[in-house]
């Protein structure tokens, strides 16, 4: 089987959702000597919070905690392509149906993705180093994919999607840096899909903080890192034809019926098969066939650069963004936080 190359909504999204797991607040230690009597204070703070639990011990040591309780709102665009293996099709049209069976002979070109989502993410520190998560989204996404052989043929469906998810995030300083590591999964239900699709995150990022001088609860963050996406393999859903045909793919009817037959001499054994009444569905213009299609999917890649900052306004506040700027996988995220203790 040749390796066919189409994004997933199901599967952009639920790696969409996971970029919103980014967190620049963590228990940190300015080790600059204008900051030194702001960290003397720390060390005479009675923390009288249960969480995060060690957080008086935090304090004697001189790291300055987060908020413990957190509430973050995300709007994120991504843009990215999917390989896909084991791609299967059935339809139901103008014969009757026509299970849905392995197809082994198309290829597909370029595909893109394009996806947007907003979601609610909160949080708690339970230790001074270790946050949990919730991410609770809706958003949508629109895919194009282009068949190439054995006829040229376009596809572009939109649909929305509603996900939940969990996530853990640990967070560290390293001297004058500091370090977090984010993993989150997540389940994605679209509309023309009968299961969830489960995505895994992975964050890595390296950061320093700037505090103002003046300010010391007020500071400005900058990042680098990386981020991997893995999603689950296997996906199966419906679409009715006039759903997923573009205009300019009907105006090409005739052109696309020609080649199909064409090829059909050549290779007769796909005569009546599920490619074969799907082109004759298109043919009759019934967009109210109904195309079945299952498939193994992954990222077209995996990792991906990403650069981001935060402006903390004080420790209730704050506001940021990142962008995914190197790889196949395009992205940006910008949010806003409000933090707060019980």
């Amino acid at each position: 089987m040749k390796r066919i190359r189409i994004p997933l909504l199901a599967g952009i999204f639920s790696m969409l959702i996971g970029v919103t797991a980014v967190d620049a607040q963590y228990a940190t230690r300015e080790l600059s000597k204008k900051q030194q009597a702001y960290i003397d204070s720390l060390k005479q703070v009675q923390y009288d919070y249960t969480f995060p639990f060690l957080g008086q011990e935090a304090y004697k040591r001189g790291f300055d905690l987060p908020y413990a309780i957190g509430a973050m709102a995300n709007y994120i665009w991504m843009d990215q392509g999917i390989i896909i293996n084991n791609f299967q099709l059935g339809i139901d049209g103008i014969n009757g149906s026509v299970p849905i069976q392995p197809i082994d002979f198309i290829e597909f070109g370029e595909n893109r993705n394009t996806s947007y989502a907003v979601n609610f993410r909160p949080d708690i520190w339970v230790l001074p180093f270790l946050n949990v998560y919730g991410l609770f989204g809706y958003g949508s996404s629109t895919t194009e994919v282009n068949l190439i052989e054995p006829v040229e043929l376009k596809s572009v469906v939109q649909q929305d999607m509603t996900t939940t998810g969990f996530g853990v995030l640990t967070g560290f300083g390293l001297g004058p840096l500091w370090t977090s590591i984010d993993a989150n999964w997540t389940w994605t239900k679209p509309e023309l899909l009968d299961d969830p699709v489960l995505a895994k995150v992975l964050g890595i990022r390296v950061g320093k903080t700037f505090t103002f001088r003046q300010r010391p609860d007020r500071n400005i963050a900058v990042w680098v890192g990386g981020m991997r996406a893995r999603l689950s393999s296997n996906t199966m859903g419906a679409v009715k034809m006039k759903d997923a045909i573009p205009q300019e793919t009907w105006d090409r009817v005739d052109e696309i019926v020609d080649n199909w037959n064409d090829f059909l001499e050549d290779y007769p054994v796909f005569e009546g098969g599920a490619f074969d009444e799907f082109i004759k569905n298109l043919e009759a213009r019934n967009g109210e066939a109904i195309v079945y299609y299952g498939m193994d999917k992954a990222p077209e890649e995996e990792w991906n650069f990403l650069v981001g900052g935060q402006f903390q306004l004080d420790k209730h506040w704050m506001l940021r963004s990142e962008v995914g700027i190197i790889g196949d996988r395009k992205s940006f995220l910008a949010s806003f936080n409000y933090r707060f203790n019980l």
